[in-house]
């Protein structure tokens, strides 16, 4: 019996998934569990199976396609079972006995609009991206679905990129790394690197690619990401009552633990915002009405303090969360983070990783801002906005001396935060923060 592809909601918040890519071919045997199709959902770029046996009879939509959840994207059947009712109107099927046809990679034309292909010649130039070449060098190198469109935006050849991932695999680091030192595709220029600013810090944020206009402006379609983030935040700012609270916390001490942990080795090595989410975690659960979310009719709050790290990708914002954050030492926290953030940016995040925040913190020290106000991620309480840390002369009573300072500024929404509830719970942070031994009790 036949088995119909859908589009699956392969994330809690899914509405729609692009097919980046087909794995499997027309013709191709598949059993349950094979990966058919790589899809971006609104938050990640995610495998998806087959819920049957049999042959992958014909292919519904092609690569690029933007779908709704339970659309019907592909068939598998048995090789001779008659499939005309699913694709009436769609692809053609693969015949019974027939061997199918060469798929057309990712980024061609369809069939029809192919010009006839001539012979290879002995040494073929490097492929332009974009083009059907650059698909298949793309799938014969190990890479993953993000660094294959990186190096295609930045004219790289994948062929002469060292990879880091599992098998030697290309992953998304690779491309930033190689910059410009891989030869650029012919007839493009490659992209220069941005550097990172300098702040004695390394940035926990991307730099999204340049992008190339060419003519008096550039469509760029909207990703996944980009249209949960455009239809979240507005769901946040028009409807969510929101008021601010800015507080600036001395963070000479946490400088001095930092530089501590730092010396004595990699194990220890964490980074300011690591501090700033573990001091946050033991505030919220001293100050349980700000880790709260608002459920309509009720409002609903948690024991366990469930902290979401904003982390810029070159497709948008994504909060994946540090869970049970109060009870996890700063070490912990430290690699929490940072393979939360690696797996963001490569687009490897699982629903799990980015769901069930209970309050947020987005840093933009690193890139030199002084102070910024952050748009709530509902059904959250409250979002914590931090600067940068900064020397400024400070009246001790007697004289002028230089002290570490940070600017933080909390977002609260009015319908679950007064302003003196939000303001004790920044009093809590302040405390941790200027005595960070505080948070060993």
């Amino acid at each position: 019996m036949a088995t119909k592809v859908m589009m699956e909601a392969l994330s809690p918040t899914m509405e729609e998934g692009r097919l980046v890519k087909w794995v499997k071919n027309v013709g191709d045997a598949v059993k349950s569990g094979d990966t058919l199709a790589e899809v971006e959902t609104d938050k990640a770029i995610m495998e998806l199976v087959a819920r049957g046996d049999g042959v992958l009879r014909a292919r519904l939509v092609e690569d690029g396609t933007t779908s709704p959840i339970g659309a019907v994207i592909g068939v598998i059947a048995a090789p001779d079972e008659d499939i005309s009712a699913f694709t009436s109107g769609g692809a053609p099927a693969a015949p019974a006995a027939a061997t199918p046809a060469p798929e057309a990679p990712a980024s061609s034309q369809p069939a029809a609009a192919q010009p006839a292909t001539p012979a290879a010649p002995p040494q073929a130039p490097n492929p332009e991206p974009g083009t059907a070449a650059t698909a298949a060098q793309g799938a014969a190198v190990r890479s993953s679905p993000l660094a294959r469109r990186l190096a295609a935006e930045r004219g790289l050849d994948l062929a002469a990129i060292a990879g880091s991932g599992p098998n030697g695999r290309v992953i998304r680091r690779d491309i930033e790394a190689a910059g410009t030192a891989a030869a650029p595709v012919a007839g493009t220029t490659a992209a220069a690197p941005t550097a990172a600013p300098s702040t004695g810090t390394k940035p926990t944020a991307s730099t999204a690619p340049a992008i190339q206009i060419d003519g008096e402006y550039k469509d760029v379609a909207l990703t996944q990401m980009r249209k949960t983030i455009a239809r979240r935040l507005g769901e946040s700012i028009g409807p969510v009552p929101t008021f601010y609270l800015t507080s600036e916390i001395d963070m000479t001490n946490v400088a001095k633990l930092r530089e501590q942990m730092v010396a004595a080795g990699d194990a220890f090595k964490v980074s300011i915002n690591d501090i700033v989410i573990k001091a946050v975690a033991i505030a919220l659960t001293r100050h349980p009405e700000c880790n709260a979310h608002w459920m309509g009719d009720h409002i609903r709050y948690f024991a366990a303090a469930h902290v979401g790290m904003a982390v810029a990708t070159d497709d948008g914002l994504i909060v994946p969360v540090i869970r049970d954050a109060q009870a996890k030492g700063l070490g912990q926290i430290g690699r929490d983070a940072r393979e939360l953030a690696r797996k963001a940016r490569e687009r490897k995040l699982t629903p799990a990783e980015y769901s069930g925040g209970t309050f947020s913190v987005s840093n933009l020290g690193m890139f030199g801002i002084d102070q910024f106000t952050a748009i709530i991620n509902p059904p959250e309480a409250a979002i914590l906005a931090v600067g940068t840390t900064e020397t400024k002369p400070v009246w001790d009573g007697n004289a002028f001396v230089p002290r570490e300072r940070m600017r933080v500024t909390m977002s609260c929404d009015h319908r679950i935060i007064d302003g003196a509830v939000g303001a004790r719970f920044l009093q809590t942070l302040k405390q941790l923060l200027e005595s960070p031994l505080m948070m060993l009790f």
